[in-house]
């Protein structure tokens, strides 16, 4: 069944929106830009991975980078909490890292809000139930964020992002935007307890 706002008014909105943003943020993209290039020792200031959107076709999702790479002696990856760097972690309690999102907004690829898109090796993991939240694009927050964000279980938050797919209006859309503001101004469920950011999910 057609959801008129869900399948075309909410696109052409998300469209304008990431439009006058990026707009209007593009001196501070450009000074986080530069802040980051030098705080990351040569990583590098954009981040950008595969992810699963709608109907789970794989796109490019970007990000301003938070870590370095640094690595142990075997050549791997140290763990994220001391590859954070302080202006990283600056950039991620205040969610100015999500904001070259907006780009992916913008050609189409996600929206402003729906289910978080997570990484694409998950896609086999998920329960049937847990695999609906790809019938929407995926959003730069949602509701499962005004929830809990990376505070909550992977059970909890897949919950929440069917529960989005079943109710997308604008009067949802409206209410996760207020919500999502309000938290990122308290800095609240940046992180899992006892993690820089979100555990892996493994599955049922």
């Amino acid at each position: 069944m057609k959801n008129l706002y869900r399948d075309y008014i909410k696109r052409m909105l998300g469209f304008l929106i990431a439009l006058t943003a990026l707009i209007c943020l593009s001196p501070l993209l450009l000074v986080v830009t530069i802040w980051l290039h030098f705080a990351n020792k040569g990583a590098g200031a954009f981040f950008v991975q595969e992810r699963p959107g709608k109907n789970a076709k794989i796109f490019k999702i970007i990000k301003f980078k938070t870590m370095t790479d640094e690595r142990d002696e075997d050549g791997k990856l140290l763990p994220d909490e001391v590859r954070l760097t302080r202006v990283g972690r600056f950039v991620r309690s205040t969610s100015i890292d999500e904001l070259p999102q907006l780009f992916n907004v913008l050609v189409g690829d996600m929206a402003l809000i729906g289910p978080r898109p997570l990484l694409v090796q998950y896609l086999s993991r998920y329960s049937p139930e847990q695999a609906r939240r790809h019938e929407v694009r995926p959003g730069i927050t949602g509701w499962a964020q005004c929830n809990g964000r990376n505070a909550i279980s992977w059970a909890e938050k897949f919950k929440l992002d069917v529960w989005y797919v079943d109710h997308c209006t604008l009067m949802t859309d409206l209410k996760i935007l207020f919500i999502t503001i309000r938290k990122v101004l308290i800095h609240d469920g940046i992180s899992q307890e006892g993690n820089a950011t979100m555990e892996e999910f493994k599955g049922n």
